[in-house]
């Protein structure tokens, strides 16, 4: 699969939520995303925008549809016209192990699993995923991206 998605400089919110806009026609079930990097840097917002791209059950686009942060429920769950899609928050994970009990085996085999904290895998971690690491970089964001699904 040729990478869709090419490692950037983001200089503000409106080029995060565009990246993502991008990404979104690319996935289908059975992708993972492991989004990383510090506290504010810009993983929810992907996050937001590509579930909001995503074409819903019926074909239409949710633009404005509220997409919660999982920061408390650890994941929640949007059905779209590919599958389910996970949107999973991992921060406050005691031990990877407690990833099973969130569902997370489902969207790897049949939906789309979108991962933030995603280093607190560990070993868990799959190894066929796109890998979005944002970091700090003056006045915007480095979004660095690895792809490993082929």
């Amino acid at each position: 699969m040729r990478q869709v998605l090419e490692s950037q400089f983001l200089p503000d919110e409106a080029a995060t939520i565009a990246a993502a806009q991008a990404l979104a026609p690319h996935l289908g079930v059975g992708d993972v995303l492991l989004l990383s990097g510090p506290l504010g840097a810009g993983k929810s917002t992907f996050a937001r925008s590509l579930i909001r791209t995503l074409p819903a059950v019926d074909g239409t686009l949710r633009l404005e549809e509220t997409v919660p942060s999982p920061s408390y429920t650890l994941v929640q769950t949007y059905e779209r016209a590919l599958g389910p899609v996970g949107h999973f928050d991992l921060y406050r994970l005691s031990t990877p192990e407690e990833v099973w009990d969130l569902g997370f085996e489902d969207f790897l085999e049949q939906g789309l699993a979108v991962i933030e904290w995603a280093e607190r895998l560990g070993p868990l971690t799959p190894p066929r995923a796109l890998t979005l690491t944002f970091s700090d970089q003056g006045t915007g964001r480095y979004l660095c991206v690895r792809d490993t699904r082929t």
